[in-house]
């Protein structure tokens, strides 16, 4: 197997680290796969979520796919004379989900939490119905999940259920009244595409007492009926809780348990910090670093796919999807409204979708890196190394010399011939905690379209030089 040595110097505090990189893969490596949800637009399309999204499916080829829900879909009572509403569930036809770039793949959550089978029945009907319009078909948008309710092991605190309620309540009722009444009107059967994502819980016991993948697993939920239609489980996992203060928690606490279940363990909402984001922090370059870092290394643990929570004015927000009137920050009137626009962490999508490319193969593989503020992913092409992406998360602010480590390429115990050149792509960041101004390759998406603007900057290196990596910068070396 032919292997590459990087060595890493910092320029100012001589820290070092050193770096084993395949040249090819690793006999399993995990896949990897990267979602951003959207907002398509009711009556009409709106262009800018279209363009935002479209950016990311043409570099790798696949649609973000779409998670249509959380708290307002265990709000949701069925009216089909109201088409578009906050509070209300309009009967989707194809006034929305039409409106996705082709080959969009949706998730759509209806209402457990109001305990109500008649009108979740309703609502699935509705929604079947709607997927299966000729406009929905000729959109290419495909319904892929039915997700029913949000959050549950919360209901016991928000007064939607009794405070004794447990997995074991949840399980019977999950299965004996909605999923079963659901999956007759929906199709749902060990045949269909459409499959079931159960759980979506805020969080975890770890443990089967308590609500965990663990406790429905024991209780039975996969065992018997419509349990047998669920492909996937949902956790919702934010690395820091801003509802009480900067708080950080644990996360990604369900895989090994759902992986033993053969299911597909799902991120189903998760971002920087709960509750909309962290002022200051979710909204800025530094985030752009930190979710590249945090979606990569999902991919290492076996979770295929990610939902980045987002609404109307998130501070997290990768796209701020529609004019504001009001700060982000503090909800104070704007002087001037603010039109839609991209968030630092959009480039971390981009960057992401770059790196995977378009082939469909690419694998992902974390560099083992003897350096805390510097973190590295391979990624290989049908078994051969075709990409490898650094990140410098040390923090730069004003009034500090920001420190530079270089990075350098050794193939010196390779038995084949080294590479002799690379590209170079970074991602250029003024300081830590700007909101705006990033380039990715000289090039910016902040632009009243949605789309890539400026001339492209890549750097071809002699590889035998290695390069330099800043603080708050990410690097692209493309061999």
């Amino acid at each position: 197997m032919r292997r590459v040595l990087l060595w890493l110097t910092s320029v100012q505090s001589r820290s070092t680290a050193v770096v084993t990189l395949s040249l090819s893969a690793p006999s399993k490596p995990p896949p990897y796969r990267r979602q951003v949800d959207g907002w398509a637009g009711t009556s009409s399309r709106n262009q800018f979520t279209y363009n935002v999204l479209d950016n990311l499916k043409a570099l790798t080829g696949v649609a973000p796919q779409i998670r249509i829900g959380a708290d307002s879909e265990d709000h949701t009572v069925f009216n089909p004379s109201i088409q578009f509403s906050n509070a209300t569930f309009p009967e989707p036809s194809s006034t929305a989900a039409q409106f996705l770039p082709a080959g969009t793949r949706v998730t759509w959550g209806l209402n457990l939490g109001a305990n109500n089978i008649t009108n979740a029945v309703r609502e699935a009907q509705s929604l079947v119905k709607a997927f299966k319009s000729q406009e929905m078909k000729s959109a290419d948008v495909i319904l892929d999940f039915i997700e029913l309710g949000n959050e549950a092991d919360l209901y016991r605190n928000n007064g939607l259920r009794p405070s004794n309620y447990s997995p074991v309540n949840y399980t019977a009722e999950y299965l004996e009244k909605m999923a079963a009444n659901v999956s007759q009107v929906a199709g749902i059967s060990s045949t269909s595409h459409i499959k079931f994502l159960v759980g979506g819980f805020a969080g975890s016991s770890h443990t089967t007492g308590d609500f965990s993948p663990q406790a429905i697993y024991a209780a039975g939920i996969l065992d018997s009926g419509p349990g047998q239609f669920i492909t996937s489980f949902s956790e919702h996992r934010y690395s820091g809780s801003f509802c009480s203060g900067n708080v950080i928690v644990d996360i990604w606490t369900g895989y090994e348990a759902t992986h033993a279940k053969g299911l597909e363990y799902v991120l189903g909402e998760t971002n920087s910090y709960s509750c909309h984001g962290a002022p200051g922090v979710s909204n800025t370059a530094g985030a752009a670093l930190w979710t590249l870092d945090y979606a990569l290394f999902a991919t290492q643990l076996g979770i295929s796919r990610l939902f980045f929570h987002e609404g109307v004015g998130y501070k997290y927000n990768l796209i701020q999807p529609v004019e504001l009137t009001r700060s982000t920050l503090y909800g104070s009137p704007l002087p001037a409204p603010l039109p839609p626009h991209v968030q630092p962490q959009y480039y971390a999508a981009v960057i992401a979708g770059e790196a995977i490319g378009k082939t469909g193969g690419a694998q992902a593989v974390e560099l083992s890196i003897d350096n805390t503020r510097l973190a590295g992913y391979a990624f290989y092409e049908h078994g051969i190394l075709a990409r490898a992406v650094f990140i410098n998360s040390r923090a730069h602010f004003s009034n500090a010399t920001r420190s530079v480590i270089h990075v350098g390429l050794d193939f010196s115990r390779s038995s084949t011939t080294k590479p002799a050149k690379a590209h170079v792509k970074r991602l250029a960041i003024g300081l830590s905690d700007d909101v705006s101004g990033l380039k990715w390759g000289g090039q910016t998406y902040e632009t009243l379209d949605g789309r890539v603007q400026g001339q492209l900057e890549v750097d071809d290196i002699q590889v035998a030089n290695g390069f330099n990596i800043q603080d708050s910068e990410v690097v692209l070396v493309s061999f």
